[in-house]
């Protein structure tokens, strides 16, 4: 295949064919050419994604995935990976930006975002409540808002939240669980102590009065 060269003449034919184009036109080129742009990741991620699932390579003389994203198409497996995790999350959460949208007119069809941006979304929403994660997943893919702030408000929630959320009250609860995990173990021995008759009466007497003092202890040390 012979590769065409671009040179002054092609610009300058291109130039003259915007030149010719009205603004709704040239405005309809621009949100077309920015879809094709960003599709360009969607079907390398789809790509992929069979190769990797179907383990193609090998029938290409690789032994292993990394081999051939490093080899073939120049791109670490770490990268190849994220862009297949990214197009596995976009199938679940908006698989309208993966169908093809031909029909359209250039002004309605919808950018999909970047892999990077989805890779924040991903992170969204293990890290977040629901009422943030579907905020940042609107600014996403309704008001196209960039991978790089995404991480930026992403990272600002994470802290916010981390900051609402008391240590030692998260001690003093988890202290809590454990605690009356071990008396219900206790009460549960207790009751079958007096009902098989496993051991003799005074040992349900203690027992008794060791759950009354880890009660009592309890009390002043878990105060919540």
């Amino acid at each position: 295949m012979k590769l065409e060269v671009v040179n002054s003449q092609n610009l300058n034919d291109t130039q003259k064919t915007l030149a010719d184009m009205d603004s709704e036109a040239i405005r309809g080129k621009v949100l077309q050419s920015a879809r094709d742009f960003k599709d360009s990741w969607r079907n390398l991620a789809q790509a992929l994604q069979f190769v990797w699932k179907d383990k193609l390579y090998k029938d290409w003389g690789y032994e292993t995935f990394d081999q051939y994203t490093a080899r073939e198409i120049k791109v670490r497996k770490h990268t190849a990976m994220k862009l297949i995790s990214s197009y596995s999350f976009l199938e679940k959460e908006a698989p309208r930006y993966l169908l093809e949208n031909d029909s359209a007119s250039s002004k309605d069809v919808q950018i999909a975002p970047s892999y990077e941006a989805v890779a924040a979304l991903q992170r969204a929403k293990k890290n977040l409540d629901e009422s943030d994660y579907e905020n940042i997943k609107k600014e996403i893919f309704e008001e196209g808002k960039d991978a790089g702030q995404v991480k930026k408000d992403l990272t600002a929630l994470i802290l916010k939240r981390r900051k609402e959320v008391d240590p030692e009250n998260e001690r003093i609860k988890e202290n809590r669980i454990a605690i009356n995990r071990f008396l219900g173990v206790l009460r549960a021995f207790r009751r079958d102590i007096g009902m098989l008759k496993l051991l003799p009466g005074h040992i349900s007497k203690d027992i008794d009065s060791l759950i009354a003092k880890i009660e009592k202890e309890a009390e002043g040390s878990c105060k919540l």
